[in-house]
């Protein structure tokens, strides 16, 4: 890669390793798609993937890129044969790959170039470390070091392409539930919210024609200003992206489509600043004796993107956000530089910053499979919700509590942090404790001769759960019933580690919490669900037709049917129906099965037709 010189030397220079890298892409997306050609298996369709990959994320951005720095025609320069010294018959299609990823990425790191090369080096890493990873989780890791490496100098930002993706440079991903999400150097995150491979961009913004203008019909920029007691809330609501934070958990200060949105006398000091700090948004501040008190709002956290449930990208940490030409993006007045929040459905009225239009137009992530059974950490919405659940009982509840402020006194600062990555840890989630914190011999040290006392563990589980109804924890009876077992069981375990002369047994595994008896979430009829229809068409057989168990049998059982009888065998399973039957035949025709209503006559006959021709499938 030559070193720029002079502007002019910079520009030839930089034009010239574009067409390079472009070349090689070109020609390696055509063998890509003449390989697949004709084939079938699970290795053709790879290809053919990354051919498509190739094609719509590395070749079109570098054509543009191209055409931007004034080399010609967006088509860009012919394919030419393979780069000297690289034999397609020996190298691998991975080693290729990071070839291209580490070029691209010394390229993007060298020069300044249009955004669309960073949007054509972020696929190429992605690409090189998927391929990588084929080859073992190591091979996967020293790809992502080395590329790491070579873009080391450049500062950590998001970079917002006109009409096109977000540019994330030297930042991590967080899911939802608050894990750590396979992050490379260089990342594009969708914004139009088409990506098939969401929340990474796949180009279809391109395809679609998106466009990054804002709504002339959005809420206005205003800071408001709502006084009360101890303090002035501030609120502009046309940076809102109506995430619900505040609203939801603190109904008597944020009022949910009413006039005046806050009433600060409505609440308690630390409850309204925990409500204001929470919010993703930025909307939200506070002033005491008539000065804003900016930088208590923003809390020192480390940069992260949280891509949210069916909703924005959330940030914190203070990523500074750059339009394609490398100057801060303006934002409303009073809006918070280390929080904010991205559109992502691509729907938004004030982008990039998200204005709740998700909800609007409904915009969801791909779905988990129907049968997907979800651990107590993802139905309680992971760290976030478990961490703000400990953070309110430590600081609401213990401090004022005579049984346990003596006891929790001296804990640490991020002993909330602490324990919500144990019962993280515990309901299923990474095992963050553990790795972070010494695992369970590091809990049990913290009760061995404190001598609690029942009262001290009957008062800790009964804030805990009132903590978990402030926190907004849900509170559907199958979940109350595993968390409440686990309180009981975890604090009683304790109690009894606490006492004197007790020598807890040393090095067992972090305990692992399931649903209480087979209570998991759909596996009941809810007397306040709507009625449930059939979750596939059901078409009874004619009078001459043979019965099947796939066309005719299986349809007439709802996922809620099967659900409710998982303790004993599957309903969607021609085996297990078969081997059942006269016991499901007897209860269908006393009525006890379905749990939510008898069968009609007709469907009952079919499935007797079903047994009497034999069960075949």
């Amino acid at each position: 890669m030559p070193e720029p010189g002079t502007a002019t030397d910079s520009l030839i220079a930089a034009r010239a390793a574009v067409a390079s890298l472009l070349r090689q892409a070109s020609q390696l997306e055509r063998a890509l798609a003449l390989a697949h050609t004709g084939r079938k298996d699970a290795e053709s369709e790879c290809l053919e993937q990354a051919a498509h990959r190739l094609k719509v994320s590395v070749v079109r951005p570098l054509r543009e890129a191209l055409a931007l720095l004034g080399a010609g025609s967006s088509n860009g320069p012919p394919a030419e044969s393979s780069p000297r010294g690289e034999d397609d018959s020996t190298t691998s299609l991975g080693q290729r790959l990071r070839e291209m990823a580490k070029v691209a990425t010394v390229l993007r790191a060298a020069y300044r170039l249009p955004t669309q090369v960073q949007e054509a080096t972020a696929a190429l890493q992605d690409l090189a470390c998927k391929f990588a990873a084929e080859k073992g989780e190591d091979d996967a890791l020293s790809v992502v070091a080395e590329l790491k490496e070579l873009q080391a100098r450049l500062p950590r930002e998001i970079q917002v392409q006109t009409n096109g993706p977000y540019l994330i440079t030297n930042a991590d991903l967080r899911s939802w539930l608050g894990e750590p999400t396979p992050s490379r150097p260089q990342m594009a995150l969708c914004r139009c919210g088409a990506s098939a491979t969401k929340p990474f961009c796949d180009g279809t913004h391109a395809e679609i024609h998106f466009t990054a203008s804002k709504d002339a019909g959005r809420v206005p920029d205003r800071k408001d200003a709502y006084p009360g007691h101890q303090l002035t809330v501030l609120d502009n609501r046309g940076t809102c992206a109506h995430s619900g934070f505040c609203t939801d958990h603190l109904a008597s200060v944020f009022h949910l489509g009413k006039d005046p949105f806050v009433t600060p006398s409505g609440g308690r000091m630390d409850e309204i600043i925990r409500a204001v700090r929470a919010c993703p948004s930025g909307a939200l501040s506070y002033a005491i004796d008539g000065r804003e008190a900016r930088e208590q709002v923003d809390e020192n956290r480390e940069p992260a993107i949280e891509v949210s449930k069916d909703g924005p990208y959330r940030i914190t940490g203070a990523i500074p956000l750059r339009d394609d030409q490398g100057n801060l993006v303006s934002q409303n007045e009073g809006a918070s530089l280390e929080h904010y929040s991205l559109c992502r459905c691509g729907r938004s009225r004030n982008k990039p910053f998200c204005s709740g239009m998700h909800w609007s137009v409904k915009f969801k992530d791909p779905q988990l499979p129907a049968d997907h059974e979800p651990t107590l950490f993802e139905w309680v919405g992971g760290f976030p919700a478990l961490t703000r659940m400990t953070r309110i009982f430590y600081s609401k509840y213990v401090p004022q509590d005579a049984l346990l402020s003596s006891l929790f006194g001296t804990m640490s600062p991020d002993h909330p942090e602490r324990v919500a990555a144990w019962l993280g840890e515990t309901f299923g989630g990474p095992k963050v404790y553990t790795e972070r914190y010494g695992g369970y011999d590091r809990m049990v040290s913290h009760h061995v001769g404190k001598a609690i006392t029942e009262a001290q563990r009957s008062r800790w589980a009964q804030l805990l759960y009132q903590s978990a109804d402030d926190a907004g924890l849900p509170a559907d009876p199958e979940f109350r019933a595993a968390f409440a077992g686990y309180i009981e069981w975890g604090s009683r375990i304790a109690l009894e580690n606490s006492r004197p002369g007790a020598k807890p047994p040393a090095h067992l595994p972090v305990p692992r919490w399931w649903w209480a008896c087979n209570a998991t979430p759909g596996a009941r009829a809810s007397a306040l669900a709507p009625e449930a229809e059939s979750d596939q068409p059901v078409a009874l057989p004619a009078p001459d037709e043979a019965v099947s168990f796939a066309k005719h049998i299986k349809p007439l059982f709802r996922k809620l049917d099967r659900d409710s009888m998982k303790f004993a065998f599957d309903m969607w399973s021609q085996h297990d129906v078969a081997e059942h039957a006269a016991a499901i035949l007897q209860r269908l025709e006393a009525g006890t099965m379905p749990c939510d209503g008898a069968w009609p006559a007709e469907k009952i006959a079919t499935f007797r037709r079903w047994m009497e021709s034999g069960t075949a499938e």
